[in-house]
């Protein structure tokens, strides 16, 4: 096979192109679009996706779905929040027991779906919408309306914020740290992807999981890893709402779980498993941000953003397809 054929045959190469013919398009019709301070804005917008979509990405890799990600974001701020604001506690207890909690959730899909055998697209529907009910029953019940009261002078806010939600200034532009989290988890995820045996074990359980567990590999394991993984990054992202935003409502996050999946079918990882990089999926999420403050900044309806995601991620389910099968030739 030559060089340019195995090129184009990689997961990111689509979405790469994709990237650059976004950002030329917008750099021509928005001329907010050009500043550095935009450009940034842009990173912060994808990061805030492309964090839990990088837990996504792996676990389609791995042949299943999670679509209780979009909203485990929220229910983790919540459980933070409500328990530490009720309690009068250090917030930094809520945080862990809330990081408890979403391991618990994670842990839960993945021990379902490799125990029942049915497909994690409905195990985690079904998570999805028990966390949707809590998270909207539980802070009625706790502070009488359907958002988190105000934890800003709650013991350990300012160090939590710091960790979580802080940012930090180059000349005029505001970089918030999350974009140096997301980049962190990105190269944890393709270090382990390419590098490490587990790497080998998500590609093996994606592509043939009976193969895979006929050679050795631990499909159970792996799998309950890769949920946990999702959740732990939901977390990651909870925790970044909360104490950006002090508050939270407690409906936010219900679709974003369609997002992370885009930004990963975008990046080249395909629906069937065994099969796309970390590399992609934070394209994929660059996309997405670029394409939803692209349209703001442009001046033009946001309405038409959904329009957007439907014929990117089209056109990206194509290319891949017939990039793959020409590489395969």
């Amino acid at each position: 096979m030559s060089r340019p054929v195995r090129l184009l045959a990689r997961p990111e190469v689509g979405a790469l192109v994709a990237a650059l013919a976004i950002f030329l398009f917008f750099l021509a019709v928005a001329p907010a679009f050009r500043s550095a301070g935009s450009l940034f804005t842009v990173l912060y917008q994808s990061s805030t996706i492309g964090i839990v979509a990088v837990g996504v990405g792996l676990l389609m890799i791995g042949g299943e779905f999670d679509l209780s990600a979009g909203v485990i974001v929220t229910s983790a701020g919540l459980v933070n929040s409500l328990f530490c604001w009720y309690f009068g506690v250090n917030l930094w207890v809520g945080a862990l027991l809330s990081l408890a909690f979403c391991l618990a959730v994670g842990f839960l899909n993945g021990w379902l779906v490799m125990r029942t055998g049915i497909p994690s697209f409905l195990i985690t529907l079904g998570t999805f919408f028990v966390l949707q009910g809590v998270n909207l029953g539980v802070t009625k019940l706790v502070t009488g309306s359907v958002s988190s009261s105000d934890i800003s002078d709650i013991d350990g806010f300012s160090s939590l914020q710091s960790v979580f939600a802080s940012s930090f200034g180059i000349g005029d532009v505001t970089v918030w740290t999350t974009v140096l989290w997301w980049i962190l988890f990105v190269a944890l995820a393709s270090w382990i992807l390419q590098r490490a045996r587990a790497g080998n074990w998500i590609y093996a359980v994606g592509g043939a999981a009976e193969s895979a567990r006929a050679v050795g590999v631990p499909v159970v394991r792996t799998k309950i890893s890769l949920f946990v993984a999702v959740s732990f990054l939901g977390w990651f992202v909870g925790m970044h709402n909360l104490y950006r935003f002090n508050t939270l409502q407690a409906g936010n996050g219900v679709g974003n779980e369609f997002l992370y999946i885009i930004a990963a079918v975008v990046g080249g990882t395909l629906l069937t498993g065994g099969f796309g990089n970390a590399i992609g999926v934070a394209i994929g999420a660059f996309i997405f941000g670029m394409t939803s403050l692209g349209i703001v900044y442009a001046g033009w309806d946001p309405n038409w953003f959904r329009a957007f995601l439907g014929v990117m991620l089209l056109l990206a389910v194509l290319v891949n397809h017939y990039a793959r099968r020409w590489g395969s030739r």
